[in-house]
């Protein structure tokens, strides 16, 4: 995963600069959406063997997609084939979509707790953590019961773990150090 992201990063940022400087940032990650969609389907890897030429992999790969594509989006698919660089699609989604939160000042952060928490408590830590982060902030909350009690706030790198077993972890290695 690490490679794809290294190999991904400069062509999200391309299309990212694209979009930006075209003001269709909308339009093309709904295209990047689709075409990883395509990417990743089973039927389609199947008919994208190793030994196909990338001028094939692309006039197959434009025959799926169809009219869903304008001509920008046709010569990203046209020069991603011939880096033999189309699985790399999905990953490359996923890095524009960051640049995209970026710009528009957006972290998506993930809440995990033990027990359910209410509308008034995620409410709470959304604007703790716009205070905090200076931006806009959506949370995705779910359940662990293995946190035993409290919370873990995941957002990217950052990790905060105000859980017991958090706590029963850091101290299990402490006693073995």
């Amino acid at each position: 995963m690490f490679e794809f992201i290294t190999i991904a990063r400069p062509y999200a940022k391309a299309i990212f600069d694209f979009s930006l400087a075209n003001k269709d940032i909308e339009y093309w990650q709904q295209t990047l959406t689709f075409i990883a969609k395509v990417v990743v389907d089973k039927k389609i890897k199947k008919i994208f063997p190793r030994g196909l030429s990338p001028k094939d992999m692309y006039t197959i790969f434009n025959a799926i997609c169809g009219k869903k594509l304008n001509k920008s989006a046709k010569n990203l698919i046209k020069l991603m084939a011939e880096n033999r660089r189309l699985e790399i699609l999905p990953t490359v989604l996923d890095e524009f979509i960051k640049l995209r939160n970026i710009h528009e000042s957006l972290a998506k952060v993930s809440v995990i707790s033990a027990i359910n928490l209410n509308s008034k408590q995620l409410t709470d830590i959304e604007n703790i953590l716009e205070k905090f982060l200076s931006c806009k902030v959506t949370l995705n909350h779910r359940i662990d019961i293995s946190l035993i009690s409290g919370f873990v706030i995941k957002l990217g790198d950052l990790v905060i773990d105000n859980s017991i077993s958090g706590r029963l972890s850091n101290l299990t290695k402490i006693l073995k150090s």
